[in-house]
C-alpha cells in the first residue's frame, strides 16, 4: 500500500466530526478515532511498515504509550526485531506496580511510540517517567500530529517529534 493510499485508509476508517472533549480538555469537531485503524490488521500492519522509516537507528527499545500506542509500538517491534516496552499512565496497585511494563530501560535509547498527538501533554508526562527510569529518550514517533503550530514543550524537553501525518495532510481526504 502506498503512504497516499494509507492516509486515505486511515481517515475513512478513523475520521468522526461531532463535538469530543480531547484528553487536554479541549473540544474539537474533528476526532481521528485511532482505535478504529489500529484495530484493522491491515492497517495496523501497513502503519508499522511506514513509522519503521522514521526510527532513529541507533534506537534500542520503543516505548508504547498507554493505551492506543501499545499495538503499534508491537507492530512496529515485530517489523523492526527491537524489544519494546509499555508505560503506563499510573501504576497498577497490584502485580509489579510499575509504571514502564517491559526490559529494563536504564542507559538505552528508548523512542516513544504515539498513536496522536493534539497538545503533547501524556508524551510529556511518559518522557518524565522514562527518563526518570534511566533511558535516554529525544525522539517521539506518531502516526497523526493534530497540533496547530510546532510544540515548544518538546523542544525545551529536548525531544524531536516525527509524524507519519499530519492533520492537513488529511485536508486532501475531505
Amino acid at each position: 500500500m502506498t503512504k497516499e493510499d494509507l492516509k486515505q485508509n486511515i481517515y475513512n476508517a478513523s475520521y468522526l466530526t461531532g463535538k469530543f472533549l480531547l484528553r487536554s480538555g479541549q473540544y474539537s469537531s474533528e476526532y481521528f478515532d485511532k482505535y478504529r485503524f489500529e484495530s484493522d490488521p491491515f492497517l495496523l500492519k501497513s502503519v508499522a511498515n511506514e513509522l519503521k522509516n522514521l526510527i532513529p537507528s541507533n534506537t534500542d527499545i520503543l516505548a508504547g504509550l498507554e493505551m492506543g500506542a501499545i499495538p503499534i509500538a508491537a507492530a512496529i517491534s515485530m517489523e523492526l526485531n527491537l524489544p519494546c516496552v509499555f508505560v503506563r499512565k499510573e501504576a497498577k496497585k497490584y502485580g509489579t506496580s510499575k509504571i514502564i511494563e517491559g526490559i529494563d530501560i536504564k542507559d538505552k535509547n528508548v523512542c516513544i511510540i504515539e498513536d496522536v498527538i493534539t497538545t503533547g501533554g501524556q508524551v510529556l508526562l511518559s518522557l518524565e517517567d522514562l527518563r526518570k527510569d534511566g533511558a535516554r529518550v529525544n525522539t517521539v514517533v506518531c502516526v497523526i500530529d493534530r497540533s496547530i503550530s510546532p510544540i515548544q514543550k518538546f523542544a525545551d524537553k529536548n525531544l524531536h517529534i516525527k509524524s507519519l501525518f499530519t492533520k492537513k495532510d488529511f485536508d486532501s481526504c475531505k
